[in-house]
């Protein structure tokens, strides 16, 4: 049964990229929208602005004045972003900081930014392969960068504030994220000049305008529970044939399907069944990143 959106939600990360697109989601809802980030540049759309750390638990306390749910996306986005231990302990202490102070204060929705990379397979200093494809959220963890461990840890986080607050937590699997037409179009170049370099990812995208919509739908239509749902487009980034990006890149790797065209190696099931979810704008080989890029309709 859907869930109505509260009168305010907290976004924390307002500022970010993802935090953003949530922010404008949410506001053109008619929601109005509490941004919790670091830097002091409020999003549009948001209006309450608090800048602080969302490791701290008295700038939390009040950035969740009056806010009926959360959409938790402060992080530090890769193990790129600082020492090992500043991205994992930061990372993982504000993902139980929010979570924990909202439970208390009483909410009982929440969204949390997890990623592709709590399967240890984007940043690992070598290439794996997973046990089996399509990949799902059962598939077994290889986890060895700080940053995947903390994705790892704060799907744990959001499964514990459901036993411990009766609080339902989406844990969301993102794998890149950008707009087609910035960040998705110069990654697929790159990919276009040697596939090797989208290998480790299964060449996956998603538009952060679909991002957004997941995190909307994460408060609204999933049961009660703990949930963790991937995400991804339907569809890769390569120009090649998804088949045979597997037998260059992951020839060994069982498959329980098969995968036609550019049909990205995901199971999205999940996040149809639970959230009602599916990407809509994806990327077209050949497109030039000026021209418009095609969205379905919804399913």
């Amino acid at each position: 049964m859907s869930v109505a959106l509260p009168d305010r939600v907290l976004v924390t990360g307002g500022s970010g990229r993802l935090g953003r697109t949530v922010v404008a989601a949410l506001s053109g809802r008619g929601v109005r929208v509490t941004s919790l980030d670091i830097d002091g540049t409020p999003p549009a759309g948001a209006d309450r602005a608090v800048v602080g750390s969302a490791s701290d638990t008295a700038v939390v306390q009040d950035a969740l004045a009056d806010a009926g749910a959360v959409v938790h996306l402060a992080a530090r986005p890769s193990p790129h972003h600082g020492t090992a231990e500043e991205v994992f302990c930061g990372n993982t202490s504000a993902t139980f900081t929010v979570l924990e102070e909202a439970g208390r204060s009483g909410i009982r929705r929440a969204v949390a930014a997890s990623s592709y990379s709590a399967t240890g397979l984007p940043f690992s200093t070598r290439r794996r392969h997973p046990a089996y494809l399509p990949i799902d959220e059962a598939i077994p963890l290889q986890v060895e960068d700080p940053y995947g461990l903390s994705k790892q840890v704060d799907e744990h986080t959001c499964s514990m504030m459901w036993w411990r607050h009766a609080m339902s937590v989406v844990a969301l699997r993102f794998p890149y994220l950008a707009t087609l037409e910035g960040g998705i179009a110069e990654r697929a170049a790159r990919v276009a000049a040697d596939p090797s370099n989208g290998a480790s990812e299964f060449w996956m995208y998603l538009d952060l305008a679909d991002a957004a919509e997941a995190c909307v739908l994460g408060l609204t239509e999933a049961p009660d529970g703990c949930h963790v749902v991937g995400l991804a487009a339907p569809e890769t980034f390569a120009s090649s044939p998804t088949e045979e990006l597997l037998e260059r890149f992951h020839p060994e790797v069982p498959r329980r399907r098969s995968f036609p065209g550019r049909m990205a190696p995901i199971d999205l099931g999940r996040a149809a069944s639970l959230l009602g979810w599916t990407a809509r704008r994806l990327w077209s080989p050949g497109t030039p990143h000026t021209e418009p890029t095609r969205e379905v309709e919804p399913r």
